[in-house]
């Protein structure tokens, strides 16, 4: 478990149930990431472009979303494991997601990416040494740990995973 102190309260309820589980780091983004495939690879093609609401994000937008701050998570944990103390900014994720035109592309296309992009984020954790884990920065305005930064990583993944399962299945 990873004191609260290490980030900020918006993301206790993607950090704190991931941070006391006896799996490391790189093992919760692999088993995640294993699940959130095979749901993502046994989606019926006519729900791709579903929105479970006006304005929503669709099936394939929301990926979209979670491979953009995916990278954007591995950018603050290395300059942050690596003693960067420039405060980062935070993104708009909206314009991100329609500048990106995620419903343009096949959803192959995106769960490849998704595949890629954890695989760097598991190697790049699974370099860090246990001082590099505990050093903060500030991105957004607030302060978090390469560690929070860490279990953030499968907690997003893992929200929309449940928003997809809840509101999207």
């Amino acid at each position: 478990m990873i004191p609260s102190n290490e980030y900020h309260p918006y993301f206790e309820s993607y950090i704190g149930p991931l941070s006391s589980r006896e799996e490391s780091i790189a093992e919760l983004m692999e088993i995640s990431a294993q699940s959130f495939v095979e749901m993502l690879l046994a989606l019926p093609e006519e729900k791709e472009n579903y929105r479970y609401a006006e304005r929503k994000w669709t099936i394939k937008e929301l990926l979209q979303h979670i491979n953009d701050t995916e990278r954007i998570f591995q950018n603050r944990a290395l300059r942050f494991s690596r003693k960067d103390e420039t405060p980062l900014p935070g993104f708009d994720h909206d314009n991100y997601n329609v500048v990106a035109q995620g419903n343009d592309r096949a959803l192959q296309s995106l769960i490849d990416e998704f595949v890629a992009v954890r695989q760097a984020s598991i190697t790049l954790f699974g370099s860090f040494s246990d001082e590099m884990m505990k050093e903060k920065g500030e991105a957004n305005g607030h302060l978090i740990s390469v560690r929070a930064i860490g279990y953030l990583v499968s907690g997003h993944q893992m929200h929309h995973q449940r928003v997809f399962e809840e509101r999207y299945l």
